[in-house]
């Protein structure tokens, strides 16, 4: 059985500090700027995973090569794809065109054969990361191409590609399949079976814990991935195939909560994860020894640590839950879309990202209503005062009904502390001033004031540093009414919540 990795270092452009191994104040990271970036995460940081993402950015194709090159000596005792691995995310070209994943697949064959000419073990990279997975005719679809692909290949190049089979790990963003994930799993085994003549020996499904949030409230995403890795546990003792599950998070609470300050509460609210992101936040908004520990620490307690199972009835009332958490939240997104949208422009880029939507992107969306990504999306709400965390999860608890708020506290352990920690950054003067603007802002008003009610606490700044936050989200909401640009005052405020979004 191969080594699975603990940690998976990241691009997701949420951090708001320049990283450490830059010399100045600049946080954007450019495509060149990624192989450093890539080698520091293994060789400073003791990351076991990276990466490598194609999916809506542009990517330097020869990454492999370039890290042998410059650090061959390092990477002749960590081996790529035996010690430490890279993991492209691939685009789902369902949502955009196709254009980067032939390119993909050619590099991962040419890093197959250019590591066997070299004298190393196995190919680099022999996994990818299929995000939006939802049905399982694609999984196998990549899968296939890829097959008749290095078939081809070898033949026009006249040798044999000692790759020709790739593993596809679906990465799962909705709250439905996210509850039940054997829908996909069942169908997805049945196809592999059917061309390959044999099952996995292991799989490696990822949760997602941004768009869930983002499309259906904290509650609603938290629920599912508690959901999700159970079942994975259920389907993989079922089938007798190892399931390791990763799930892909950011350091603030409505993004995931993973960050050095917050570790041990991670681990234990997610116990099962076999693999966690670690994303740009974690690695460049907390102090660098911090950070080292925290990486070392995750890689020492994943692997070990037994999953939390749930029963059938226990899955129904987290759907029922679910579907009753969400109506308020999406009714209060759905509104505020026009006003957040307006915004997100304001957000400084941190990554070589494609345009969003148009030939080479796609568009999120709740109802009809298009939204930013997550990462703008959560910068602008707390850049404002106005924490996400808040939107409906009032509401929602107030009308969970006795069982089910039980249930509540009993899957979604750090409920409580996610909410307190959130109301850290909140400023009810500016919720207040935007409630003339918005009637949707009233609602999370009303949130508040039931959370406060059923938590028995006061949400609000706790600190010096806290006041001090709270008058630059003031500075945000009197800019934005002046027309003038918040961009630096979105970096700002993010330094003090350690995360851009």
């Amino acid at each position: 059985m191969r080594k699975i990795p603990a940690t998976m270092c990241t691009q997701h452009p949420d951090h708001a500090n320049g990283p450490y191994w830059y010399k100045g104040d600049d946080a954007f990271i450019s495509t060149k700027e990624e192989i450093v970036e890539c080698y520091n995460a293994f060789c400073d940081l003791g990351a076991e995973e990276f990466m490598w993402d194609w999916e809506g950015k542009y990517v330097d194709e020869a990454v492999i090569e370039r890290l042998l090159m410059n650090h061959f000596n390092f990477f002749q005792k960590k081996q790529i794809g035996r010690d430490i691995f890279i993991t492209y995310r691939i685009p789902n070209i369902w949502e955009e065109p196709e254009y980067s994943l032939s390119r993909a697949f050619m590099t991962i064959l040419s890093f197959s054969r250019l590591s066997r000419d070299m004298g190393f073990e196995g190919a680099p990279i022999f996994e990818v990361i299929l995000p939006m997975t939802d049905k399982a005719s694609k999984m196998i679809y990549i899968q296939k191409t890829f097959t008749e692909f290095s078939k081809t290949i070898s033949e026009l190049f006249h040798y044999k590609n000692p790759l020709n089979y790739l593993n596809v790990l679906p990465l799962i963003e909705d709250i439905d399949n996210l509850i039940h994930p054997e829908k996909i799993l069942n169908s997805y085994l049945a196809m592999h079976e059917k061309y390959y003549g044999f099952a996995p020996k292991y799989m490696r499904p990822h949760i997602a814990r941004s768009d869930p949030a983002m499309n259906a409230g904290l509650v609603p995403a938290v629920l599912s991935a508690k959901a999700a890795i159970s079942q994975f546990y259920k389907f993989g003792e079922k089938k007798g195939i190892e399931m390791f599950p990763a799930i892909g998070v950011g350091s603030l609470p409505f993004r995931g909560a993973c960050n050095p300050n917050n570790i041990n509460e991670f681990v234990d609210e997610y116990r099962g994860v076999r693999t966690v992101y670690i994303q740009s936040a974690f690695r460049y908004d907390y102090p660098l020894e911090a950070v080292k520990k925290s990486i070392k620490f995750l890689n020492k307690k994943l692997p070990i640590l037994e999953p939390e199972i749930y029963s059938k009835k226990e899955i129904d009332m987290i759907q029922e839950i679910n579907e009753l958490a969400s109506k308020p939240y999406r009714k209060t997104v759905e509104a505020l879309a026009p006003f957040i949208n307006k915004f997100s422009e304001f957000v400084p880029k941190r990554r070589e990202r494609r345009l969003h939507v148009g030939l080479f992107g796609y568009a999120r969306a709740i109802g009809n209503k298009k939204l930013p990504r997550a990462i703008p999306f959560t910068a602008i709400l707390y850049s404002l005062g106005v924490p996400p965390e808040f939107i409906g999860t009032g509401r929602a608890i107030k009308k969970l009904k006795k069982e089910q708020g039980l249930l509540v506290s009993k899957v979604y352990k750090n409920l409580k502390r996610d909410l307190v920690y959130a109301g850290r950054f909140l400023n009810r003067h500016n919720l207040n001033e935007l409630s003339k603007l918005r009637v949707a802002f009233r609602d999370i008003e009303e949130d508040i004031k039931y959370l406060e009610e059923e938590l028995g606490v006061e949400l609000g700044p706790w600190s010096n540093e806290d006041m001090i936050y709270r008058n630059l989200t003031g500075n945000v909401l009197l800019k934005l009414k002046d027309g003038k640009d918040i961009s630096e005052l979105i970096v700002e405020t993010g330094k003090y919540r350690r995360s851009l979004g």
